[in-house]
């Protein structure tokens, strides 16, 4: 057998600017959500330039609002085109999806930025802008794996599914749409930015909404009235109460360097209308973890048991009582067991290039990997160059070498678990 392994690192080496360029390009086109045509158009004219089957399409809607797992602000996938590109195998291996997400999130505040949200700055062996981390340097680290297998001649034995999806960062229905589009595998890798660590499991999360109700008073005599921020303080130490108690659970060996495992965060308190009348309405919107070894489902009942006592225990909850609502996002949990096959496979891989043993701990935040796992029911791990510590910040960039150096990685997984076809071969 050809030493593939040196071969394909010297081609990466050699496309190092085509990558970047690339990069640059998608980069610079701001894939918010319903604005992601125009950074598909450059991922459609690679793939087509590597000579891929492609398939494009806009996500029904209205098919998927009647899946239970649909969530999205939207129904309506106009100008949110779904890409799957395909290289076919020569029959008898294993086949693998390579699934990324183009939609980015919103720049933010564009003050705190030092370039231009979108510039795709190249500066200090790192490109700048938002998506950068997350997850378009990841993108392209699979374009460019493709991309070298294909320079190189390497025929394969299995399939390659390479998807770059819509709506990831509002809870996965371009990655469900193609579930239900029918695309399938004997495994699947997710660049999400991991910092080159390797995510066999990964938590789920929910979004919920908390309303406390007080009775309004004027200020001056604020005793006759109920103050609903001060009720909701009641709500929010049983909060974390049961985060303590989720958390307290968790034994899993993967989660032992990350301090909460499963979070129960408050991100958004809002009450009162007038400084000089007391609050009858207080909302609390936050994010509820979910464990990998429990459903989304196990997850609510937990909450709406913890509201449940507050209401039966507090003497103003019993006739005002505390209402809790399910609302927006929710990401699914995701486990593959860590001596999986595709989990070998790309330790193996991760060896071969940077000569040392990867880090394998569980995902702290949710991907598109538990709809792939749990609708799809496809083994899923997540690696990628990115890092969280970036992604959502102003200044988002990536380091270019772990780009390049997750694309090396990712051609020897692929080429290893999909396996090569020798000469002669064909499928049957």
């Amino acid at each position: 057998m050809k030493n593939y392994e040196k071969m394909i690192h010297e081609w990466l080496k050699s496309q190092q600017q085509n990558g970047v360029r690339l990069l640059t390009k998608l980069v610079q086109q701001a894939s918010t959500q319903g604005n992601e045509a125009k950074a598909q158009a450059i991922v459609i004219e690679k793939c087509r330039q590597l000579g891929l089957e492609i398939d494009i399409w806009e996500p029904d809607g209205e098919q998927l609002r009647e899946h239970p797992y649909f969530v999205s602000v939207r129904t309506d996938f106009s100008n949110s085109p779904n890409v799957v590109a395909i290289l076919r195998g020569m029959g008898g291996g294993r086949s693998l999806i390579l699934n990324s997400h183009i939609d980015v999130v919103p720049e933010g505040e564009v003050a705190q930025w030092e370039d231009e949200p979108y510039s795709g700055a190249v500066k200090e062996g790192k490109v700048y802008g938002r998506g950068a981390s997350d997850m378009k340097g990841g993108t392209v680290s699979f374009l460019l794996a493709l991309e070298a297998i294909r320079a190189l001649g390497i025929r394969l034995k299995g399939d390659v599914i390479f998807q770059s999806v819509v709506e990831e960062e509002s809870g996965g229905a371009g990655t469900l749409a193609a579930i239900l589009r029918g695309y399938k595998a004997d495994g699947a890798i997710i660049t999400e930015p991991t910092n080159m660590k390797l995510f066999p499991k990964q938590q789920g999360s929910l979004w919920f909404r908390i309303t406390v109700h007080g009775k309004s008073a004027h200020g001056g005599t604020r005793y006759e009235g109920v103050s609903a921020l001060e009720k909701a303080q009641i709500a929010l130490a049983e909060l974390q109460k049961l985060e303590l108690e989720r958390n307290a659970r968790i034994v899993d060996p993967l989660y032992q360097h990350i301090p909460i495992p499963i979070p129960i965060n408050v991100g958004k308190i809002e009450g009162g209308m007038w400084p000089s009348s007391v609050p009858d309405r207080v909302v609390i919107e936050g994010r509820m973890g979910v464990a990998t070894n429990e459903t989304v489902e196990m997850a609510k009942q937990e909450m709406e048991r913890c509201i449940s006592v507050i209401n039966e225990t507090d003497e103003w909850f019993q006739t005002h009582p505390v209402e809790l609502e399910w609302f927006g996002a929710q990401w699914l949990p995701s486990a593959i067991d860590e001596n999986h096959p595709l989990v070998a496979v790309l330790v193996d891989a991760y060896k071969c290039v940077k000569g040392e043993t990867p880090t394998v701990e569980a995902s702290p935040w949710g991907t598109d990997g538990g709809l792939l796992s749990q609708v799809g029911q496809i083994p899923t791990i997540v690696f990628g160059p990115g890092t969280t510590a970036v992604a959502h910040h102003p200044n988002e960039y990536i380091e270019i070498d772990n780009m390049l150096t997750a694309a090396n990685i990712l051609a020897l997984t692929i080429i290893h678990w999909c396996e090569i076809a020798e000469k002669g071969e064909s499928g049957a």
